[in-house]
């Protein structure tokens, strides 16, 4: 089985990690898969690949100073990039020809890129199956639904695309009703529910022990994703570390992210170097370890690193993105209205609010009990349900698809129709 993944990550790195997660839990799942990841992002010949997994590398687009789409790297004018990436796209799928084509976010992808495509597949491969994979919140209503009409999005979905899979559950933000899916489109709805992050290979112990934090001091991660809008958060927290008294210091790990610029990852590592306590990097493959390992996490609200703070039932200071969409504020306001964590609105973010945070949080007792229950009612079993739906789907038969085993929905209730429409 041949299974080709697009994802054109324009900006940040959430897309590519939550679609790579993906994939390395479908080659754990399937015995005769293979998988070729096709993406803009900066950052991917940074991520570990694993047997049946490859890539092809698109050439980048970003936003520039005034918000347009742009070419980041290449002296190339920006029609011209996204002529040459849906050429590449088009010839990858014609010799690849895969039997399922999933398509993160954008329906005809990245300024149409993928329309060439769409419309190859369904001449020349029409046995090929097509899933829109949409993370659980894309923006405020109204702005979704206004791109979603100008760009004949639901037009695309419902006479293109055999599924909807959203990695998110209807208690948290429903997308049928939310952005108004048509009866066309809502029928091929299925949610997934969140990704549960798997325990990293690298135990707390050893975490702490590399960044020499002893057993009874209070370990904090600061993480602002891929870092390009990341330096407001990592800057507080620093003012913050460097206003606190002696007796008050805990050990930091600050993870700036690849995209944030060069000027300002200098501008904090000289903060930081006057903070004893506190270490900075720009990227590690191993995040998941170092959040397994704190004992308090300060990030943005980006879907990753949320799904991690609840797969790991980690105490967290949440400060999400509200430009250029408001999809981590949603996500973050929802979410924290369940106990789930804490979050301030970057409006109100400030050295003093930001401390008196963390360390009210590192000194509250640790009710295990409470915080465990909150999160199992979150459903967290993206991964093996996308298993199951992709069997179904392309009637094949997995090795070993898992039970699931982080709640006890049953699959109905994560479908905007009754299952016998589908």
């Amino acid at each position: 089985m041949k299974l080709m993944v697009y994802s054109h990550d324009a900006f940040g790195l959430g897309n590519i990690r939550r679609m790579l997660a993906i994939c390395q839990y479908l080659l754990e799942t399937f015995a005769d898969l293979s998988i070729l990841v096709v993406s803009g992002s900066p950052a991917l010949h940074r991520f570990r690949f694993v047997p049946g997994l490859d890539y092809i590398k698109l050439p980048c687009l970003g936003r520039n100073s005034s918000g347009q789409l742009a070419v980041k790297f290449l002296e190339t004018q920006t029609d011209e990039t996204i002529e040459l990436r849906s050429q590449l796209i088009l010839s990858t799928v014609a010799h690849f020809k895969p039997d399922l084509l999933l398509v993160d976010k954008k329906p005809d992808g990245l300024a149409g890129e993928l329309q060439r495509t769409l419309n190859f597949l369904e001449t020349h491969h029409p046995q090929a199956k097509l899933v829109l994979v949409l993370r659980d919140i894309l923006d405020r209503a109204d702005v979704t639904v206004r791109q979603w009409q100008q760009q004949g999005y639901y037009d695309i979905v419902s006479t293109r695309y055999d599924r909807v899979w959203v990695v998110g559950t209807p208690e948290i933000f429903n997308v049928c009703q939310e952005y108004r899916f048509p009866p066309s489109v809502a029928r091929k709805v299925e949610f997934c529910g969140y990704i549960h992050r798997a325990s990293p290979q690298r135990s707390p112990s050893a975490i702490r022990q590399e960044l020499n934090v002893k057993p009874d001091e209070p370990f904090v991660l600061v993480t602002s994703g891929g870092g390009g809008d990341g330096y407001h958060l990592v800057r507080t927290y620093l003012e913050g570390l460097l206003s606190q008294p002696e007796p008050r210091r805990v050990k930091s790990s600050i993870v700036l992210g690849p995209e944030m610029s060069r000027s300002q990852q200098q501008t904090l590592t000289e903060m930081a170097d006057a903070c004893p306590h506190a270490q900075v990097s720009e990227f590690t493959d191993e995040l998941t370890s170092y959040l397994n390992a704190a004992d308090l996490v300060v990030s943005m609200g980006g879907y990753n690193t949320v799904t991690e703070i609840l797969s790991f039932k980690k105490r967290a200071i949440v400060v999400p993105r509200v430009y250029p969409v408001e999809e981590q504020w949603i996500r973050a306001e929802r979410m924290a209205k369940r106990g789930l964590f804490r979050v301030i609105h970057p409006d109100n973010l400030t050295p003093k609010i930001l401390m008196e945070q963390v360390f009210e949080e590192l000194q509250s007792p640790r009710d295990t009990a409470n915080s465990s229950s909150h999160t199992s009612r979150l459903d967290l079993n993206a991964l093996p349900r996308i298993a199951r739906y992709c069997s179904a789907l392309l009637n094949h038969q997995a090795t070993d698809l898992p039970t699931l085993s982080f709640e006890s929905h049953s699959f109905a209730e994560y479908s905007c129709v009754a299952p016998a429409s589908l």
